[in-house]
C-alpha cells in the first residue's frame, strides 16, 4: 500500500511521500522540527550570525562524535574522548610555548598523543579483554590527570599560528565549521569506502562471525580506537584554538554529548549501524537546542531537563520508525541509495526553508521597549554565584531591564558559546563572570567588534577590552584569610589548605593570597594542600582523608565556604574548638556556620552587591555614560563578633 501511494501523483501521494521520507529519517525530522520551533519562538534565532554560531558550537562535539561513530558502529564505547581532547591540546601548547618545539612538530605530537591514547584503549580491549566501558573510563581519568600534571592545573596560552583555527575566513566563515565538514567527509569516506569501514560494520553486526570469516578483529579494534583518538585530538586543538588557551579541564563531559550525537543520528549502541551524516545531524540537534534555549532565556537548570527530554524523544522517534518498518538509517555496505539520500535532504531543506520563512513574519514588529542585558555566570552550582545572580536580577527588575542569565557549568567552551549567542541576539550589554580569564578573551573581542558593552564581574578578562570590571580582590582576600587564621592560632600551628578547582582563576588567585599571607608567619606549618573543587562533598572527603595522616591539625583554610563546611563536617566536634576553619565567599550557609561557631571566619565578598553594581554599570554603558574601569567591592573578614551586622 505504501508503495502504491508513493507512485501516485496526487497531492495526497506527495504528502505521504514527504511523511515517509521524514519517518525514514528520525533525526533529520527532529532537527527540522527544532529549527522551525526555535524560529517561531525567537526572532533572534534565524539570523546569519546566529546560524553560524550554531555551526561553531556544534563543531567540537561533531568532530568528537565522528570518531566515536567508528567505535559505536563496531559495538564499542569510548568514554575517554573528552579527556584525550584536553590532553592533546595541553601537549601542543606545553611543547610549543614552554619548550620551544616548532608548531608543526607540536601539532604532530598532539595527534600522536591522541593515537597513543586510542591504541592503549584498543590494546586493553582487544588483548587485555577489558570491557570497553572500563578501559575507556580508566583512560578518561588518566588523560585528565596527565593534562593537569603537564599544565600544573593552569591554562597554557595557545600558539598564535594554531589559534587561527578558531578564527573566520573572510570575516564571516568560521574555520571550526570548515574543519567539522572536512572531518565529516573523512569519516563518511572511511565508513563507506574503505576496508576498515566495512570491518567496523562486520564486527558490530556479529563479532564472532567476523572473526570466523577471517577478519583480524583484534587488529581492527586497535585501528578503530586509534582513529577515535585522532579525531579527539583534532577536536581538542579546535576547542583550544577557540579559547586561545589549552584548558586542562576543557571538554569535561563532552564524551556524553558525542555519544548522544551518534545515537540521535541513528546509530545503535548494539553496533552494526551508524553513519557520519546522522552523527552530524545529532550534533546539530544538541547545538540548536542549547542555542535556542539560551535565546529564549530558559533557566539554566531547566535547560538540562529539556535537553535530556528532547534527546530521549529523538531516539524514541527513531525506534518507532524502525518498528514501523522504515528503511534502515545506516547501511555499511555501499549501495544505490545515495541518490535517494540526497533527494531526502533536498526535500527536507526545501520544507524547512519554506516553513521557517513563513514563521519569520511573526517577529517583524516584536521588539521590546526594555533594555536587554545578558549575564553569563561561570556556574550556578555554588551559592556565591547564585547570590550574584540574585543581586543582578533584583536590580534588573528594579530598573526595568530584561536580564538573561546563563550557566556555563565551569566549562570555558560552553561559556564561549553563550557569549556568542548574546552577541548575535542584539543585546544592549553583556555581563560576564569568566570561567577562565584567558578563555573568555575571543568571545569578548567579538562583542567589542559588535559594539556591545561588556562588564566583567568577579574575574577579569585578559587580552580583551571590557568597559568595567566589578570585583573584589581574590589575592587580597586570600591574604586576609591566612592572616586571620594565623593570628587566631597565635602565629604557630599545623594547618591544611583546601584548594579550589584546578585551572580556575579564582583557585589560583586565592592560593596565591594564602601563600603570600602565610609568609609573615614562619611558625605556621602547612602540612597538606589538596584540591576539593569548590565542592562541599569533596571538601568532606578530602578533609576526612587528610585527618588520617594529620590528626593533630589545628587549622584549615578553604578557598570557599562550601569546602570549609565540608571540612567542618569531617572535623565534627573539633570544628571551632581544637581546629579553626576559615572559609571564603560569605555565603548564607557559611555566615550561619560562623554565627554558630563551626567556622571561625569567612572572607566575605558581598556577591549580591557585585551583581547589583554590574547591572548598574551595564545600563550606564548602554546609555553612553562614563563608567569606571575598575569598581572594587571591599572584602570583609566576618567572624562571630561582626556577623550579625553583615549582609552579602
Amino acid at each position: 500500500m505504501a508503495a502504491e501511494t508513493l507512485k501516485g501523483g496526487t497531492g495526497a501521494g506527495g504528502a505521504a511521500a514527504v511523511r515517509r521520507l521524514l519517518l525514514d529519517n528520525g533525526a533529520l525530522t527532529a532537527l527540522i522540527v527544532l529549527v522551525i520551533a526555535m524560529s517561531a519562538l525567537s526572532g533572534d534565532f534565524l539570523t546569519t550570525d546566529n546560524l553560524l554560531n550554531v555551526g561553531v558550537q556544534a563543531a567540537v562535539t561533531a568532530i568528537l562524535a565522528f570518531g566515536v561513530t567508528f567505535v559505536i558502529v563496531s559495538a564499542g564505547i569510548d568514554l575517554s574522548v573528552g579527556s584525550v581532547a584536553a590532553l592533546s591540546a595541553t601537549v601542543l601548547a606545553w611543547t610549543a610555548t614552554s619548550h620551544g618545539v616548532p608548531v608543526v612538530l607540536a601539532v604532530l605530537l598532539a595527534l600522536a598523543t591522541g593515537i597513543a591514547a586510542g591504541l592503549i584503549n584498543g590494546f586493553l580491549i582487544s588483548y587485555g579483554k577489558l570491557p570497553p566501558f572500563i578501559a575507556t573510563l580508566a583512560m578518561l581519568s588518566v588523560a585528565r590527570g596527565l593534562a593537569l600534571v603537564i599544565s600544573d592545573g593552569s591554562p597554557i596560552a595557545f600558539p598564535d599560528s594554531v589559534s587561527h583555527l578558531g578564527d573566520t575566513l573572510g570575516g564571516w566563515l568560521p574555520v571550526p565549521v570548515l574543519v567539522m565538514v572536512a572531518m565529516g567527509l573523512i569519516a563518511a569516506f572511511v565508513l563507506g569506502r574503505t576496508y576498515i569501514g566495512r570491518s567496523m560494520y562486520a564486527i558490530g553486526g556479529n563479532e564472532e562471525a567476523a572473526r570466523l570469516s577471517g577478519l583480524r578483529v583484534n587488529r581492527q579494534k586497535l585501528a578503530i580506537y586509534a582513529m577515535s583518538g585522532v579525531f579527539a585530538a583534532i577536536a581538542g586543538v579546535v576547542l583550544a584554538s577557540r579559547l586561545s588557551s589549552a584548558q586542562p579541564q576543557a571538554a569535561s563531559g563532552y564524551e556524553l554529548d558525542a555519544i548522544a550525537a551518534v545515537v540521535i543520528g541513528g546509530a545503535s549502541l548494539a553496533g552494526g549501524t551508524g553513519k557520519a551524516s546522522g552523527t552530524l545531524i545529532g550534533a546539530l540537534i544538541l547545538a540548536v537546542l542549547r542555542n535556542g534555549l539560551n535565546l529564549l532565556n530558559v533557566s539554566a537548570f531547566w535547560q538540562q531537563v529539556v535537553i535530556g527530554v528532547v534527546i530521549a524523544l529523538a531516539v524514541l522517534l527513531d525506534t518507532v520508525r524502525r518498528k514501523a518498518g522504515a528503511a534502515p538509517t545506516a547501511i555499511g555496505a555501499p549501495g544505490g541509495g545515495k541518490g535517494k539520500q540526497v533527494a531526502t535532504y533536498g526535500i527536507a531543506a526545501v520544507v524547512t526553508v519554506a516553513i521557517v520563512g513563513a514563521t519569520s513574519f511573526l517577529h517583524n514588529d516584536s521588539t521590546s521597549g526594555n533594555q536587554k542585558i545578558g549575564l553569563s555566570l561561570s556556574t550556578l552550582n555554588n551559592p556565591f554565584f547564585v547570590q550574584i545572580r540574585s543581586g543582578a536580577q533584583a536590580e534588573a527588575k528594579k530598573l526595568g531591564v530584561d536580564l538573561t542569565v546563563t550557566d556555563a557549568q565551569n566549562d570555558a567552551s560552553q561559556q564561549a558559546n553563550q557569549l556568542q549567542n548574546f552577541t548575535s541576539s542584539n543585546l544592549g550589554a553583556i555581563i560576564v563572570n569568566p570561567v577562565d580569564s584567558d578563555a573568555a578573551s575571543n568571545s569578548v573581542k567579538a562583542a567589542d567588534k559588535a559594539k556591545i558593552p561588556v562588564i566583567a564581574v568577579d574575574r577579569g578578562v585578559n587580552k580583551a577590552d571590557v568597559d568595567a570590571l566589578v570585583a573584589s580582590d581574590n589575592v587580597a582576600g586570600g591574604e586576609q584569610a591566612a592572616k586571620t587564621l594565623a593570628e587566631k592560632l597565635g602565629g604557630s600551628g599545623k594547618i591544611v589548605i583546601l584548594q579550589g578547582q584546578a585551572g580556575t582563576s579564582a583557585a589560583r588567585e586565592r592560593a596565591e593570597g594564602f601563600a603570600n599571607g602565610l609568609k609573615a608567619y614562619p611558625g605556621i606549618q602547612v602540612v597538606a594542600q589538596q584540591p576539593a573543587d569548590f565542592d562541599r562533598t569533596k571538601g568532606l572527603d578530602v578533609m576526612s582523608n587528610l585527618l588520617q595522616a594529620h590528626p593533630d591539625v589545628q587549622g584549615v583554610i578553604a578557598a570557599n565556604d562550601e569546602m570549609a563546611l565540608g571540612a567542618a563536617k569531617a572535623l565534627g566536634s573539633k570544628a571551632g574548638k581544637s581546629v579553626q576553619v576559615v572559609g571564603f565567599d560569605g555565603t548564607p550557609d557559611g555566615l550561619k556556620a560562623v554565627e554558630q561557631g563551626t567556622l571561625y571566619a569567612s572572607v566575605a565578598q558581598q556577591p549580591s552587591q557585585l551583581g547589583k553594581i554590574a547591572v548598574d554599570n551595564a545600563l550606564k554603558a548602554i546609555k553612553g555614560e562614563k563608567v569606571e574601569e575598575t569598581i572594587k567591592v571591599p572584602v570583609k573578614v566576618v567572624t562571630k563578633e561582626n556577623v550579625a551586622g553583615f549582609s552579602g
